[in-house]
């Protein structure tokens, strides 16, 4: 056996010791840090980014009060949600800020087509802020009010064919004139936004009551008039012609004074970026 002692545990130098203990702790200083700084950047962006994009205008349901008081008197319930047969309204998220869990539409994801013939969003509504009748001290905006009630075409030969809307949602514009495809001369087959667009509608010559897929109903025009044969309001919108350029002689849709900005238009535009959009709160010019 030998004499010899075993190794003794190498000590580590007091003041290198204490070096990599300080190393250690600035280390945890700078992840709590770094840590510290992102939840205070985290923070204030969950209240400012709301703020940015509630600067976006959204096109709220029909008979909608004005965005301020609409914000005022919504209590989020999500009664006009559960009633839209189309599911047209949504309930915005947490970048909306003050406006979250207050019904909006998405027109070029899913329009209003008055699919339900009363507008039973308005009905639905227990507080007011979706209304037929706007109460006397609550002011109307110059351009807002319709210069009569909308017609709905799927009610034209019902005794009263009349929507009971007094203001307009907003308003079409045509805003990419040149990709229009009936300005440039074309015609339009096939599923308006292709296979797997789930947005709905109400088509009279299938069934009045019973909302289906534009996927499901194939178009084949020889001059693209979409936005005008399934606006859902007679005399919201037709179409005109237009001497282009070059002295030839076309067609555009041009959007009239009924126009309720229901969205259908934009909706079924068929061109990858709308041609025609609606304009939320927007109202009529001459």
């Amino acid at each position: 056996m030998s004499d010899e002692l075993p190794d003794a545990p190498v000590q580590v130098a007091p003041v290198k010791e204490k070096k990599m203990r300080l190393t250690r702790q600035d280390r945890r200083r700078l992840l709590r840090t770094a840590l510290l700084a992102g939840g205070v950047l985290g923070a204030a962006l969950s209240g400012f980014l709301p703020l940015v994009y509630a600067q976006k205008q959204r096109l709220r349901p029909p008979g909608a009060l004005d965005e301020k008081d609409f914000l005022g008197s919504c209590i989020k319930c999500g009664q006009c949600v559960q009633v839209c047969p189309v599911q047209a309204i949504k309930l915005a998220d947490l970048v909306d800020g003050f406006g979250v869990g207050v019904p909006y539409i998405d027109a070029r994801a899913q329009a209003c087509d008055f699919s339900c013939d009363a507008v039973q969003c308005i009905l639905a509504c227990p507080t007011g802020s979706l209304a037929y009748h706007k109460p006397a001290f609550l002011p109307v905006r110059a351009g807002a009010t319709l210069a009569s009630k909308p017609i709905l075409k799927a009610k034209e030969k019902d005794p009263e064919p009349t929507l009971n809307l007094k203001e307009r949602m907003g308003v079409a514009r045509l805003t990419r004139p040149e990709a229009c495809l009936a300005v440039q001369g074309k015609g339009f087959k096939g599923p308006a936004r292709g296979a797997d667009f789930d947005g709905q509608m109400r088509y009279m010559d299938v069934d009045r009551w019973k909302p289906i897929r534009i996927a499901d109903h194939p178009y084949d025009v020889p001059e693209c008039n979409l936005c005008v044969s399934e606006c859902p309001v007679g005399g919201a919108i037709r179409m005109e012609s237009l001497q282009t350029a070059d002295g030839k002689t076309r067609r555009q849709p041009v959007v009239l004074e009924p126009c309720v900005g229901c969205g259908v238009c934009e909706m079924v535009c068929p061109t990858a970026q709308p041609c025609i959009v609606i304009e939320a709160r927007e109202v009529w010019k001459v």
